[in-house]
C-alpha cells in the first residue's frame, strides 16, 4: 500500500498568495487530490467541504491572516507532514501485526491549519478535527497549540483505525441504520489503538477527565446506543455544544462524551477478551457491546 500526504503548506501559501475574490478556486485546487473522499455524493464542492472541516476562511483580517500562515510554519517546524506519514506507516505495521490478513488501502492524506476565528474549533474541540472514514482518504485540520502538535501521530492512527475499518471487506457503515454504538465503538476503538502505540496521547485531547470518568456520561451515552441514522449522532457522540452547531438537538451530554463511554466500553471489551484495539478493527459494534456492557456497572439499567 502506499501512503501519500499532501505538500498541503505550499498549497496554503498559494490560497494565501491568492485575492480573496480568487481564493475559493485555489481552495478547491487545495482539496482537489481528495475529490474521490466524497464520490458518492454528486457535485460536491470541496470549498463546501473546507468550511465543514474547520478551514482557514478566504476572507479575513490582515492580523488573522498572519496567524494561519504562523501556523502553518508551526506545522513545518514540527516536521508535521514528515511525522503524519511515519506514524501511518507505525501504525499499519501495528494493524498488519494484530491481523496476518488485514487489508490496508493506499491513503491519502490532507494536513491543514483551521480557523483561529472559530470559537468552536478553537475552544470547544481545541484545534482537531480530523476524518478517516472513507477508504483511502484521511484529512487532518488542526491548530498547531502545543498539545496538538504533540499528538500528531496519535491523531493520524486514530483516524487510521477508522479508515480500515470502513474500507472493503471491513464493517459497513450503512448512513441510514447505522447505529450510535457502532461510533462510539469505532471512537472506542480508535482511541484505544492511539494509546496502544503512543500512551495517554493517545487519547482524543478534548475530552475532559471529568467526562472520561462520569458514570452518568457512561450511563446516558450507553442509553442510545441503539439510535439509527446519523442524524444524531453529533448529540450523542460529540455532545450538545456541537449537535447546536450541527443543528441536532442536544440529548444532556458534554464535549466528547461518545469519544469516553467508546473508550469504556471497549476497554471493557478488550479486557475480557484478552485482546487488543489492532486486533479489533473489523469487529463488529454489536459482538463487542455484548460483551461489555454486562460487564460495565451502569446506573441506567435502560442502556443495557
Amino acid at each position: 500500500m502506499n501512503i501519500s500526504v499532501v505538500d498541503s503548506a505550499a498549497g496554503m501559501r498559494r490560497v494565501l498568495d491568492h485575492t480573496v475574490h480568487e481564493r475559493a478556486d485555489a481552495v478547491r485546487e487545495l482539496w482537489a487530490p481528495m475529490a474521490g473522499m466524497y464520490h458518492f455524493v454528486p457535485g460536491v464542492d470541496m470549498l463546501g467541504v473546507h468550511s465543514q472541516n474547520f478551514g482557514f476562511p478566504l476572507d479575513m483580517t490582515v492580523q488573522t491572516e498572519q496567524r494561519v500562515r504562523e501556523a502553518i510554519t508551526a506545522l513545518e517546524l514540527a516536521d508535521a507532514w514528515v511525522r503524519v506519514r511515519a506514524a501511518l506507516q507505525e501504525g499499519v505495521a501495528a494493524l498488519a501485526a494484530g491481523d496476518l490478513r488485514m487489508l490496508v488501502p493506499d491513503l491519502r492524506v490532507l494536513l491543514l491549519a483551521g480557523d483561529p476565528t472559530n470559537r468552536h474549533f478553537m475552544h470547544e474541540i481545541q484545534g482537531l478535527s480530523a476524518f478517516g472514514g472513507i477508504s483511502g482518504f484521511i484529512s487532518m485540520t488542526v491548530w498547531p497549540t502545543e498539545q496538538v502538535l504533540d499528538r500528531l501521530e496519535a491523531i493520524a492512527v486514530h483516524e487510521l483505525h477508522h479508515n480500515v475499518r470502513y474500507s472493503p471487506g471491513g464493517v459497513v457503515w450503512d448512513p441510514v441504520t447505522v447505529t450510535v454504538g457502532e461510533h462510539v465503538v469505532a471512537e472506542g476503538l480508535a482511541d484505544l489503538f492511539a494509546a496502544e502505540l503512543y500512551g495517554d496521547r493517545g487519547y482524543t485531547h478534548f475530552v475532559n477527565e471529568r467526562t472520561r470518568t462520569d458514570a452518568a456520561v457512561l450511563a446516558k451515552v450507553s442509553s442510545g446506543l441503539n439510535i439509527t441514522g446519523m442524524a444524531d449522532f453529533a448529540s450523542w457522540v460529540l455532545g450538545d455544544a456541537s449537535a447546536r452547531l450541527f443543528g441536532g438537538e442536544p440529548v444532556g451530554l458534554p464535549t466528547g462524551a461518545g469519544y469516553a463511554a467508546g473508550v469504556r466500553i471497549v476497554q471493557a471489551y478488550l479486557d475480557a477478551t484478552g485482546t487488543t484495539a489492532a486486533q479489533n478493527v473489523h469487529t463488529p459494534a454489536r459482538d463487542i457491546l455484548a460483551v461489555a456492557l454486562p460487564a460495565l456497572d451502569l446506573n441506567d439499567a435502560g442502556a443495557h
